[in-house]
């Protein structure tokens, strides 16, 4: 099995930073591409942020410039800075992975639980 945990979320005010964490553990035999992406009340998941094994970024329109994703390979861990946080950036933030197990054929995605993000004032 695959888990990820994600950790860093918590209640900012606008114009905050907050930094989220996700650590993929378990059964991986290799780790591919990582994402972040964020559901708000009565709306879909959204694709926030991708970055892969070799560190490419790529992040909607809505937090570019203002949101960084990095990654620790040595760690299986990604983090996603934010910055100049807004109400509307308020959701549940999701970590998702790409992991090839040593018993599976294809990779398959695996999704954290989620870390509350609330920015007000």
């Amino acid at each position: 099995q695959v888990q990820l945990v994600e950790s860093g979320g918590g209640l900012v005010q606008p114009g905050g930073s907050l930094r989220l964490s996700c650590v993929a553990s378990g059964s991986i035999f290799r780790l591919y591409d990582m994402a972040w992406y964020r559901q708000a009340p009565g709306k879909q998941r959204e694709l926030l942020a991708t970055i892969t094994v070799v560190g490419t970024t790529n992040y909607a329109d809505d937090v570019k410039g203002r949101f960084t994703l990095s990654r620790d390979s040595a760690k299986n861990t990604v983090y996603l800075q934010m910055n100049s946080l807004k109400p509307e950036d308020t959701a549940v933030y999701y970590c998702k992975a790409v992991v090839l197990t040593p018993v599976g054929r294809n990779p398959n995605d695996y999704w954290g639980q989620g870390t509350q993000v609330t920015v007000s004032s």
